[in-house]
């Protein structure tokens, strides 16, 4: 499984058969000309740093056949500007309950939001880290208005994937990214997952 961070949230997942765009949000910066294939979109809740309106229709004008899986929420407002899209679990793709963090008072209400596992090894939970369950390899957000990193390691630590890929970082100058990867590698390895140092656009391979 080759994967490629495109920042914050966003990760393109491509295995021999398969390639899938996690969360393509404003915050992104997704490839779009140099995409040769995209089977899937899944988004995982409809907060603009995870879900970007032009972004995706530029995706489904070079990508027609791609097949969207996302809220009902997001559903209803592609389905609007005529985007086939389904809240239902199809082949490779299934649920786990995985709510959005309380982001009260800062917003009003949290949005809908679906954890997803993804061909049975990669679990992206969306803005979360109230979920109970993971395959071998993570998405794990570590960096939030909703949420703090030592929230983000103790949950995984709990859980134990094999993999924990950081996502939800953007908000971290560089500097800062850079020496806590250092530490969150230290503090993973010492129980035996692996923490990937993910760059941005630089894609990387794990075999779980």
């Amino acid at each position: 499984m080759k994967i490629t961070k495109l920042v914050h949230s966003c990760l393109l997942v491509e295995t021999a058969d398969r390639t899938a765009l996690f969360d393509p949000g404003v915050m992104s910066t997704v490839p779009i000309d140099t995409l040769t294939k995209l089977d899937d979109i899944i988004i995982t809740h409809g907060h603009s740093d995870h879900f970007d309106l032009d972004l995706v229709k530029r995706l489904t004008t070079r990508f027609p056949d791609i097949h969207i899986t996302a809220p009902d929420e997001v559903v209803a407002q592609l389905n609007s500007e005529s985007i086939p899209a389904t809240s239902a679990a199809s082949s490779g793709i299934a649920f786990f309950d995985s709510p959005h963090q309380a982001v009260y008072p800062i917003m009003a209400t949290e949005p809908q939001e679906l954890g997803i596992h993804y061909l049975d090894q990669l679990s992206h939970p969306g803005d979360s880290h109230s979920f109970h369950e993971t395959k071998a390899i993570l998405a794990l957000p570590i960096q939030a208005p909703w949420g703090s990193s030592v929230d983000a390691v103790l949950l995984a630590l709990k859980l134990k994937p094999k993999y924990v890929i950081p996502i939800h970082d953007w908000h971290w100058r560089d500097e800062v990214r850079e020496s806590m990867y250092i530490r969150m590698q230290q503090i993973f390895g010492e129980q035996g997952m692996t923490f990937i140092s993910a760059v941005n656009g630089e894609a990387f391979t794990i075999n779980p």
